[in-house]
């Protein structure tokens, strides 16, 4: 496959990056002088310390704080308009997102709505969304990431789920890049195994994905690369000892790598397929629902020579220096899953059953049918459905 030489970045995020970064978040430019800090609904960022360091912090730099904690793991409407009173009631200025992928996009839900008119979906440009430009700019964001498996740090847009529809779509606008992202790997040492599986998986494959899709070109296949490297290298590692100082930062690395892969080209339809799944089954995290289906998806597009050639260079990248078959990804991609424990995952454990894959593969085209434009092959319904059900256990 010949590589695009052209393409166009705009980063305009401030990346602070590496252990112990958190504790120089006092001497960056602030974009305000009253945060709303967005937490998730559970325990660790406070039980870990990290919720009190930030808070001084940013009292050091002459911040007023103001907290809200109801970012659940897939971010809902529901949500985003709760977060959006706690901003607006509190006179919040700028926002902190101090967590994982979860946590940044509901903050990026709730700096559109805390100065906007209407509703999120007015906003979202796919499915049943009305794609309305956001007229007044959002609250500025800081990243404070936690996790090392979005990219949300590195991004511009937020995933949100629309639950009475069972929509799990974007809002995405050039405005909701962070102004400054902290990407401290110490905070990710305490994250448990499984958990640290998942979320490698995901930033492995927003890589995997921009490696292989129609916009790859010569920018995001350097950051793929190198990001693709790195998880094979240090993933294993960090999911067998979390404290792995090296192997976190490694990680976390990658992670932020792969961010800049998704401001570079467009993802492909896995993710579609993903979004699905976890629309219809939100206690499904991300980065697991990935891992279920990853097989079965790129197997389909090995057998049916999407790009022979990639797929050869990708089983290079996971460590199988002398592949030369395009299937040798495949295995290389579940070597990497049984290294990190994760090999074994199953749909039923999610209560998810066969007879919802039609309508899985309904939502996925119907509400981010955008993704299917980087699949090198096309992917019909029936494709789709037979994908789901050879990941099926």
């Amino acid at each position: 496959m010949k590589t695009n030489p052209n393409y166009f970045h705009y980063l305009p995020t401030r990346i602070l990056f590496g252990e112990g970064s958190l504790n120089e978040l006092h001497a960056q430019p602030m974009p305000g002088r009253k945060a709303l800090i967005v937490l998730s609904n559970g325990r660790s960022t406070r039980d870990n310390g990290y919720l009190a360091r930030t808070e001084e912090q940013l009292h050091r730099a002459g911040v007023e704080t103001a907290l809200f904690d109801g970012a659940t793991p897939n971010p809902t409407v529901a949500d985003v308009e709760a977060g959006t009173a706690a901003a607006r009631g509190c006179g919040a200025d700028f926002l902190v997102a101090l967590g994982g992928g979860s946590v940044m996009d509901c903050a990026k839900g709730i700096a559109v709505l805390a100065t906007n008119e209407g509703t999120l979906w007015d906003y979202v440009a796919v499915g049943s969304g009305k794609g309305r430009p956001i007229v007044r700019r959002p609250l500025p964001i800081v990243a404070v990431t936690t996790t090392a498996g979005t990219g949300s740090e590195a991004d511009a847009g937020g995933v949100i789920t629309k639950e009475d529809t069972h929509e799990k779509a974007f809002v995405q606008d050039p405005s909701l890049f962070p102004v400054l992202s902290i990407v401290d790997s110490e905070l990710m040492r305490t994250v448990p195994p499984r958990l640290t599986a998942f979320q490698g998986f995901d930033a492995l494959l927003h890589s995997v994905e921009g490696f292989v899709s129609t916009g790859a070109n010569l920018a995001s296949d350097m950051y793929a690369r190198e990001a693709i490297r790195n998880i094979a290298e240090y993933l294993p590692r960090a999911v067998r000892q979390g404290d792995d100082r090296e192997a976190r930062t490694r990680v976390a690395f990658a992670n932020t790598l792969s961010g800049f892969v998704m401001t570079l080209t467009r993802l492909t339809s896995e993710h579609a397929l993903e979004h699905a799944l976890s629309a219809y089954h939100p206690e499904l995290p991300h980065g697991a629902g990935l891992i279920l289906i990853c097989r079965a998806y790129f197997d389909y597009f090995v057998r049916n020579h999407g790009c022979d050639d990639r797929f050869v260079e990708l089983a290079r990248l996971l460590g199988m220096a002398e592949a030369s078959r395009p299937e040798a990804f495949v295995e290389a991609l579940d070597r990497l899953l049984k290294a990190c424990g994760a090999a074994d995952l199953k749909m039923s454990d999610y209560g998810i059953t066969p007879d919802e894959f039609p309508t899985f593969a309904r939502n996925a085209r119907e509400v981010m049918g955008v993704l299917f434009e980087g699949d090198r092959l096309p992917l019909s319904e029936e494709a789709i459905v037979g994908i789901y059900a050879e990941s099926y256990r």
